[in-house]
């Protein structure tokens, strides 16, 4: 069994865990606004134009909002659903909650009603926030079904001003009852921040229940807390950055990013309008540091290949060349080789010719660095956009890990690794390769289910994860998969898709795949193209077509992606190349079954849906 710790020693159970004196997210919170007071916390969008908000305005309406739910009946502990897309009152109801005792649940906006109804339920939530009508629908029709809620607050009216419900308020409302509350009892709420615990449930976050109906993980302040203790150790955070806010805040690492990094480190976060304009406000806010997950990442490479082939061919020439001295200096690097004199020479002139407009044009120029997670990524991708001038990093973690486990930095970046543990995590591989995790930032267990608690944490305190990894030498980790993706072959060979999946998303053709061949005789994928590189491509063909449905059709679509699947087939071993392919020809959204909130394919769902296609590739197999 191989270990691995950054630190020489673990942190006990019992050691505090201190950021800026403080050992709670409440603490830290209120410590942060009244430092920063008048300063910008965030920034949001209205009619077009940025608007700002201060660190006040951020305590005063968490405040009032914390102040107004304990006049209607909250508790501590009691649990707050919210049901919205990113915006400064997700922040304001999350940090409000939080400071007087109770947990925060952040329901999916692609959720349906049904599954509405079983968070709220199964979370207990006695109060529930809702962004707008459309959300509000929701909660009506299955408003019969969550005999636990006392109160529905809704961020918007638009659309609602007519509407009148005894369950209902709107959030002015629901200030303007804080306001009240303030001027009663004017100390509550800094007295009530001052009584959380390092151990106490802040959070929950549901698992995507890809295994099962989905669990509330409990994430305590001394996990969140401990994130932000190893994350400023090893991180380069500073006072003037900007970050974009646009993943689910339902999703620990996107909480961990744009609502605790924040309180930490006093920076200012931009809410992105829409999931649909995150590449518009990503490139008016040039953030100093972007997370995303894999999926985005690969989007903005296949955009920038768009815009290479857009370009003339002396412009294409110059970019070409860009990309190879940095391509060139990045694997020099990784071998921790010195630039030779005329290389530097060389990267610094195709950086100023060419690759820094190309970084201005997505929204990366001001960018120090980016990090990925949630998913596998292409080592080849972080190579490029590092020759780009954009250093990618890739950590790994997951719910139960209250967001990150490992991480790679500027300074010791393993490109094809996760990195090594936070600073106080211990990684062990077990005998049968599974990644097994303890630390500070192993999450409270699972709300309600002590016994698939005992299923994942042992008695040691180790965290089970399921997946299947490596430690390198330098204390690196490397994922594989997952141990139920496992695929074992009709001739006895174990597979891992992962890292052939990852293969094929880096072509800027295919947006992902799915390697079947579990008990079978040979591997087979399913693959979703990229729809806005396969249209240009067709386009410049004059490859006729209608819809997405006619595009996977035509054969010269089904020959570039087998050129692109044999292309990658030669860095495998016989038994682990594709043999024979199919196209996903629906495309998908979040909203759709197959995918997670992240825009991961659930492999076991998509495997059902298209049995077909999978029977047609083996035959009578």
């Amino acid at each position: 069994m191989t270990q691995a710790t950054r630190t020489d020693a673990a942190i006990a159970p019992d050691a505090p865990i201190l950021v800026d004196g403080c050992d709670t997210i409440a603490r830290l919170f209120a410590h942060r606004c009244r430092v920063k007071g008048d300063a910008v916390a965030h920034r949001e969008k209205e009619l077009g134009i940025w608007r700002e908000f201060s660190w006040n305005d951020y305590y005063d309406n968490a405040r009032l909002i914390g102040l107004a739910l304990a006049r209607l009946g909250m508790e501590r502990g009691d649990v707050v659903s919210i049901l919205s897309e990113d915006r400064k009152e997700w922040l304001y109801v999350d940090m409000g909650v939080v400071c007087m005792g109770g947990v925060t649940n952040g329901v999916y906006t692609t959720d349906s009603a049904e599954q509405l109804a079983y968070l709220v339920n199964d979370s207990g939530s006695r109060f529930l926030f809702l962004e707008n009508e459309e959300q509000l629908d929701k909660w009506l029709e299955v408003r019969d079904r969550m005999p636990t809620l006392v109160k529905v607050i809704v961020f918007e009216r638009e659309g609602l001003r007519g509407f009148s419900d005894p369950m209902v308020m709107f959030h002015d409302e629901l200030l303007g009852l804080g306001a009240e509350a303030l001027q009663d009892q004017p100390r509550r709420f800094e007295e009530e921040l001052e009584k959380a615990r390092p151990e106490d449930t802040m959070m929950l976050i549901y698992t995507s229940g890809t295994t099962g109906p989905p669990k509330g993980a409990m994430i305590t302040h001394r996990n969140m807390i401990y994130q932000l203790h190893a994350g400023l150790e090893i991180l380069d955070f500073r006072e003037t950055d900007e970050l974009l806010c646009f993943l689910p805040l339902c999703h620990v690492l996107e909480r961990l990013v744009s609502v605790e990094f924040p309180l930490a480190a006093g920076v200012v976060v931009n809410f992105a309008e829409s999931p649909e304009t995150v590449f518009d406000n990503l490139r008016e806010v040039s953030p100093h540091s972007f997370t995303a997950v894999p999926r985005l990442w690969e989007k903005i490479y296949s955009r920038i290949r768009i815009m290479r082939s857009e370009a003339t061919a002396f412009g294409r020439w110059c970019f070409d060349r860009a990309i190879e001295t940095g391509l060139e200096a990045v694997r020099l690097q990784e071998e921790g080789k010195p630039l030779p004199p005329m290389l530097r020479l060389r990267r610094a002139f195709w950086d100023w010719a060419a690759l820094r407009n190309v970084r201005a044009l997505i929204g990366l120029d001001r960018a120090r660095r980016g990090t990925t997670g949630a998913a596998p990524i292409s080592p080849e991708l972080i190579r490029w956009f590092g020759a780009l001038g954009v250093p990618l990093l890739e950590g790994y973690g997951m719910t139960e890990t209250s967001g990150v486990a490992t991480a790679n930095t500027l300074e010791d970046n393993v490109i094809g690794t996760v990195g090594k543990p936070l600073p106080g995590t211990e990684i062990r591989i077990s005998p049968e390769g599974e990644i097994l995790v303890r630390g500070p930032n192993v999450f409270k267990g699972y709300w309600n289910k002590p016994d698939k608690t005992a299923e994942t944490i042992d008695a040691e305190g180790w965290l089970h994860t399921g997946d299947v990894g490596r430690l390198g030498n330098d204390g690196a980790l490397t994922i594989t998969g997952r141990m139920k993706d496992i695929i074992i072959t009709a001739g006895g060979k174990n597979i891992t898709p992962a890292e052939i999946e990852s293969r094929l998303k880096f072509s800027p053709y295919i947006a992902d795949a799915v390697v079947i061949g579990d008990r079978r005789k040979y591997l087979t994928c399913l693959v979703m193209i990229d729809q806005e590189n396969v249209e240009k491509y067709a386009q410049d063909r004059r490859v006729p077509f209608s819809d997405f449905a006619s595009l996977c059709a035509a054969p010269e679509v089904r020959e570039l992606i087998a050129a692109e699947i044999a292309e990658v087939n030669k860095a495998f071993a016989r038994v682990e190349q594709i043999k024979d392919f199919r196209l996903i020809d629906v495309l998908l959204t979040a909203e759709d079954e197959e995918l997670t909130p992240t825009m991961k394919l659930k492999r076991g769902f998509v495997e059902k849906k298209h049995k077909a296609l999978i029977d047609d590739m083996y035959g009578a197999q």
